[in-house]
Formats: C-alpha cells, structure tokens, sequence
C-alpha cells in the first residue's frame, strides 16, 4: 500500500489573475464541480471524511486544515486535494471571512 501524500498546491500566475472566474475555470478543467462558500471566523469543522476526491481552495482569508498527522494553513490562491476516504477538519482562523471553492471530483 503506497503512503498517502498531501501537499498544498499555489496559485501559478500562468493561469491568470488569481480571482474566482479564474480559478474555477482551472478546477473544472481538473475534473471539479465547483461550489462557492463564505466561512465567518470561528467556523470549524470536526474530523469527518468524503466518499469521493475533494480539492480545498481559498480565494480570500485564512483556512487550516488537518490531516495525515498534518497541518497546512492554506491563503489566498491555496488548494489543497484531500483524497476519497482521508480524516481531515478545517478551520478558519484569523479573523477575516474565507471565501473557498469547494471542488469535488466528478
């Protein structure tokens, strides 16, 4: 069984200005259905897990994300895979909203 690795992918300014036409084009190009959210500070989402491949992203704020024994602060123009099956929690921190785009495989 090969070890599971997760890594935060940047923004490349190759693909455009980092905005949120830009970047949901680049996600479905990746196979993504794509859904918008706004998370206030303070909101946290316990361990829980996804039936199906789900890409993290954050367009504006701060969002932690725990995994795999691992934390990874993700910023503006930040996308994190996080793999069918993998116990994971999220949060906002700071105290700005977090604008995300919440892909998931399709």
């Amino acid at each position: 069984m090969s070890k599971l690795i997760m890594d935060i992918e940047s923004w490349n300014s190759d693909w455009g200005k980092l905005n949120e036409s830009n970047m949901r084009k680049r996600l479905e190009d990746e196979g993504f259905s794509v859904i918008t959210y706004t998370y206030s500070s303070g909101t946290y989402f316990s361990e829980h897990s996804h039936t199906v491949d789900k890409k993290d992203t954050v367009l504006s704020g701060k969002f932690k994300m725990t995994a795999l024994g691992k934390k990874f602060i993700l910023g503006p123009g930040d996308m994190l895979l996080v793999p069918a099956g993998t116990i994971h929690t999220a949060e906002v921190i700071g105290d700005d909203s977090v604008i995300s785009l919440d892909a998931t495989k399709y």
